[in-house]
Protein backbone atom coordinates (compact mmCIF):
# COMPACT_ATOMS: atom_id res chain seq x y z
CA UNK A 1 0.00 0.00 0.00
CA UNK A 2 1.15 3.56 -0.74
CA UNK A 3 0.18 7.33 0.10
CA UNK A 4 1.52 9.54 -2.00
CA UNK A 5 1.93 13.20 -1.01
CA UNK A 6 0.00 15.61 -2.57
CA UNK A 7 0.24 17.36 -5.62
CA UNK A 8 -2.05 20.13 -5.62
CA UNK A 9 -1.19 22.90 -3.46
CA UNK A 10 -2.49 21.23 0.53
CA UNK A 11 -5.03 23.57 2.49
CA UNK A 12 -4.17 26.47 4.21
CA UNK A 13 -1.94 25.50 7.21
CA UNK A 14 -2.27 21.67 6.66
CA UNK A 15 1.06 19.67 5.90
CA UNK A 16 1.59 17.80 2.74
CA UNK A 17 1.47 13.96 3.62
CA UNK A 18 4.22 11.99 3.53
CA UNK A 19 4.36 8.78 1.42
CA UNK A 20 3.95 5.53 2.71
CA UNK A 21 4.85 2.09 1.72
CA UNK A 22 3.66 -1.13 3.60
CA UNK A 23 4.56 -4.52 1.85
CA UNK A 24 2.48 -7.22 3.54
CA UNK A 25 2.71 -11.19 3.40
CA UNK A 26 0.12 -13.66 3.70
CA UNK A 27 0.11 -17.98 3.61
CA UNK A 28 -2.45 -18.58 2.26
CA UNK A 29 -2.68 -21.79 4.10
CA UNK A 30 -1.79 -20.56 7.54
CA UNK A 31 -5.17 -20.13 8.29
CA UNK A 32 -3.37 -16.74 9.83
CA UNK A 33 -4.24 -13.21 9.04
CA UNK A 34 -1.81 -10.99 6.83
CA UNK A 35 1.04 -9.62 8.27
CA UNK A 36 2.84 -6.45 7.70
CA UNK A 37 6.66 -7.57 6.91
CA UNK A 38 8.02 -4.13 6.16
CA UNK A 39 6.76 -0.09 5.97
CA UNK A 40 8.59 2.85 5.98
CA UNK A 41 8.56 6.72 4.74
CA UNK A 42 9.77 8.80 2.45
CA UNK A 43 13.39 7.34 0.86
CA UNK A 44 12.77 3.86 2.62
CA UNK A 45 9.26 3.88 1.04
CA UNK A 46 10.66 4.08 -2.44
CA UNK A 47 13.12 1.57 -1.70
CA UNK A 48 10.45 -0.56 -0.62
CA UNK A 49 8.53 0.22 -3.79
CA UNK A 50 11.69 -0.20 -5.65
CA UNK A 51 12.33 -3.58 -4.83
CA UNK A 52 8.55 -4.63 -5.35
CA UNK A 53 8.56 -3.19 -8.86
CA UNK A 54 11.97 -5.20 -9.18
CA UNK A 55 10.54 -8.21 -8.41
CA UNK A 56 7.13 -7.97 -9.99
CA UNK A 57 5.27 -7.84 -6.68
CA UNK A 58 1.84 -6.21 -7.01
CA UNK A 59 1.33 -2.55 -5.47
CA UNK A 60 -1.75 -0.71 -4.64
CA UNK A 61 -1.92 3.03 -3.93
CA UNK A 62 -4.76 3.14 -1.60
CA UNK A 63 -4.62 6.20 1.23
CA UNK A 64 -6.77 4.62 3.35
CA UNK A 65 -6.10 1.38 4.22
CA UNK A 66 -2.26 3.06 4.50
CA UNK A 67 -3.52 5.19 6.91
CA UNK A 68 -4.88 2.25 9.35
CA UNK A 69 -1.71 0.31 8.40
CA UNK A 70 1.41 2.44 9.27
CA UNK A 71 0.01 2.03 12.38
CA UNK A 72 0.70 -1.86 12.51
CA UNK A 73 4.37 -2.62 13.61
CA UNK A 74 6.32 -4.82 11.24
CA UNK A 75 6.16 -8.91 12.17
CA UNK A 76 2.45 -8.11 13.45
CA UNK A 77 -1.00 -9.27 11.98
CA UNK A 78 -3.36 -6.64 10.18
CA UNK A 79 -6.12 -5.10 12.66
CA UNK A 80 -9.72 -6.54 11.64
CA UNK A 81 -10.43 -3.07 9.89
CA UNK A 82 -8.16 -3.67 7.14
CA UNK A 83 -9.41 -7.00 5.93
CA UNK A 84 -12.06 -6.55 3.61
CA UNK A 85 -9.96 -4.02 1.63
CA UNK A 86 -6.49 -6.52 2.59
CA UNK A 87 -9.07 -9.50 1.48
CA UNK A 88 -9.86 -7.61 -2.06
CA UNK A 89 -5.89 -6.97 -2.54
CA UNK A 90 -5.42 -10.95 -2.08
CA UNK A 91 -8.10 -11.84 -4.66
CA UNK A 92 -6.73 -9.95 -7.33
CA UNK A 93 -3.00 -10.44 -6.21
CA UNK A 94 -4.04 -14.97 -6.18
CA UNK A 95 -5.98 -14.82 -9.66
CA UNK A 96 -2.86 -12.78 -11.43
CA UNK A 97 -0.86 -15.17 -10.14
CA UNK A 98 -3.11 -18.34 -11.18
CA UNK A 99 -3.43 -16.85 -14.72
CA UNK A 100 0.72 -16.31 -14.47
CA UNK A 101 1.02 -20.21 -13.56
CA UNK A 102 -1.71 -21.08 -16.66
CA UNK A 103 0.29 -18.56 -19.09
CA UNK A 104 4.03 -20.37 -18.24
CA UNK A 105 2.45 -23.67 -18.39
CA UNK A 106 0.63 -23.61 -21.63
CA UNK A 107 2.98 -21.27 -23.00
CA UNK A 108 0.25 -18.80 -24.22
CA UNK A 109 -1.87 -16.08 -21.86
CA UNK A 110 -5.12 -16.89 -21.06
CA UNK A 111 -8.08 -15.11 -21.80
CA UNK A 112 -10.58 -14.46 -18.97
CA UNK A 113 -12.95 -12.05 -20.44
Amino acid sequence: MTRRPNTPASPRGSAPERQIAIALSHDIDSGLAPTVVAKGYGEMAEKILDLAFRNDVKVRTDPDLAQILEVVEVDCEIPLEAFAAVAEILTYVYRANDRMKVENREGEPRDDR
